[in-house]
């Protein structure tokens, strides 16, 4: 069995902690690799190698950099299905959900080529007599990036593109769950010409991370996971003194108003509901159609759509819809909380426990789940499930429906499907929700707009990718200059009013 190190100073070098964490197929339950686990000592040389890189980096000017990104997107291009296939090997999302998975990280790396004109600073000539006065961005230095087992690409991608381009040295820490992409991107980072020591990719779990946390030099932390561990990150991160933009987990709800497209919003639902086995903090969990008869309708096309779905391994062809979830104790969560869902009185219009695949029977697979007449008390709306569950929670007025939003923890989407203009716009202007749909069900803005939740989706003032990403990697100099050509004033102790 194949031993998966760690990614330092432009080569794969083993692990010497001599501990190791499984990594899985979820298609088949089989133990793949196994991967070394690294110590604080181990992370902590790899962020020493680092600094004494970021110096160089950061002298490169921007458009240099900016090259480097040209030429490792064109690599991403040219190695998508080798990418793609490393995602769904190790998460188990079916291969045309792989390469979205690299296809929307490599949207940013595109926006990061135009970084030289995103970090321009300010100038403004005689802002006083004979003085001039200007800013500059300027890297950080060393940052460290902690990223989930969902997207193992995409996340990676939104964290070491920005960062690098901007001129930092960064440590990546994936999932342990699903490395091997990471470690794939590093390589073609280096391609590209990513000078050696700029991107460590370290594998590790909560010794790493905590050693990432408490390192003096890393200077800002990137995480995406669930709202706990992001808390968690958040809170020590800051009392280290870094800058931190950790997100967290999500309720995703969508409005079904009476005047909406039923059709396109079933279809929207089944798509947002379920792709990707639910693994997604974007996906749509909570379906909220307002007054009895669109829920009936609404129930009425959502039942044969789900009951078409495929579920397989990706190697099982292009009509497998979704695959197994990542590992069996996701699985049993996932089916606990159905349970719980049924005891509590949600009336489970779909079950998708007790499922096994033909061929296949060791692999982590649920099927798609339904449940109708859900309320807020209830386990199932409370939780974020992360597998294939749609709830459907009825609610009387548009009023109420909104309310329902406002009043849940996450903040991370939302949607809402009507022909009403006035209503959308009304929806768009107070629900108290980062990114939100109007007849689209999984609002993830493009890559030159930003990404990022409120409320206990997230935690950080400024967002992922887009302006905000380079904000956040960078930090800001103002200089006052005054050159004393022509001027003979002596010695003010005061501030002086300008004319």
């Amino acid at each position: 069995m194949k031993e998966i190190g760690h990614w330092i100073d432009g080569k794969m070098v083993p692990g010497t902690s001599g501990r190791f964490a499984e990594v899985l197929n979820p298609a088949t339950g089989e133990v793949i690799a196994k991967l070394a686990l690294a110590t604080k000592a181990e992370l902590d040389a790899a962020v020493a190698a680092a600094e004494k890189a970021q110096a160089g980096w950061a002298a490169t000017n921007p458009q240099r950099r900016a090259r480097v990104m040209m030429k490792f997107g064109d690599l991403i291009n040219q190695h998508m299905d080798e990418l793609a296939e490393l995602v769904s090997m190790e998460h188990g999302k079916v291969l045309l959900d792989g390469r979205g998975d690299v296809q929307r990280g490599l949207e940013v790396i595109e926006v990061c080529m135009g970084a030289p004109a995103l970090m321009k600073g300010e100038y403004t000539g005689d802002a006083g007599p004979g003085i001039d006065l200007y800013s500059m961005r300027q890297p950080l230095g060393v940052v460290a990036g902690i990223t989930p087992f969902n997207f193992p690409a995409m996340i990676p991608l939104w964290k070491m593109g920005p960062a690098l381009v901007a001129g930092n040295a960064m440590i990546l820490k994936p999932s342990e769950r699903c490395p091997s992409t990471a470690l794939r991107l590093a390589e073609l980072a280096q391609e590209a010409g990513l000078p050696d020591g700029v991107l460590q990719v370290v594998n590790g779990d909560k010794e790493a991370v905590d050693a990432i946390l408490d390192n003096d030099t890393i200077q800002a932390v990137g995480f995406v996971g669930s709202t706990p561990i992001a808390q968690y990150i958040y809170g020590r991160a800051c009392s280290n003194g870094k800058r931190a933009q950790c997100f967290g987990g999500a309720k995703n709800h969508m409005i079904i108003m009476p005047d909406a497209d039923m059709d396109k919003a079933a279809d929207a639902l089944v798509g947002a509901g379920y792709g990707a086995a639910g693994e997604r903090c974007m996906a749509i969990s909570v379906a909220v159609p307002v007054g009895k008869g669109t829920a009936e309708a609404l129930i009425e096309r959502l039942v044969p759509k789900i009951e078409k779905l495929k579920v397989g391994p990706y190697t099982g062809g292009n009509d497998v819809d979704f695959g197994p979830v990542i590992t069996a104790q996701a699985k049993e969560r996932i089916e606990g909380l159905i349970a719980s869902g049924v005891e509590a009185g949600a009336e489970l219009v779909i079950d998708g426990r007790g499922l096994t695949i033909q061929g296949y029977e060791g692999g982590f697979y649920t099927g798609p789940s339904l449940f109708d007449k859900v309320t807020p008390e209830m386990e199932i709306y409370k939780q974020e499930i992360f597998g294939p569950v749609l709830s459907v929670v009825r609610q009387d007025s548009y009023e109420d429906a909104l309310k329902l939003i406002i009043d849940n923890d996450y903040g991370n989407g939302t949607a809402i499907f009507t022909a009403d203009g006035d209503t959308a716009r009304d929806f768009a202007a107070r629900v108290n929700v980062g990114m939100v749909g109007i007849n689209f069900p999984i609002p993830v803005p493009l890559s030159y707009y930003t990404f990022g939740g409120w409320k206990k989706s997230a935690f950080g003032d400024l967002n992922q990718y887009g302006p905000d990403a380079l904000r956040f990697y960078t930090k800001t100099k103002t200089v006052t200059a005054r050159w004393f050509s022509g001027i003979k004033d002596g010695v003010a102790l005061n501030f002086k009013a300008l004319d």
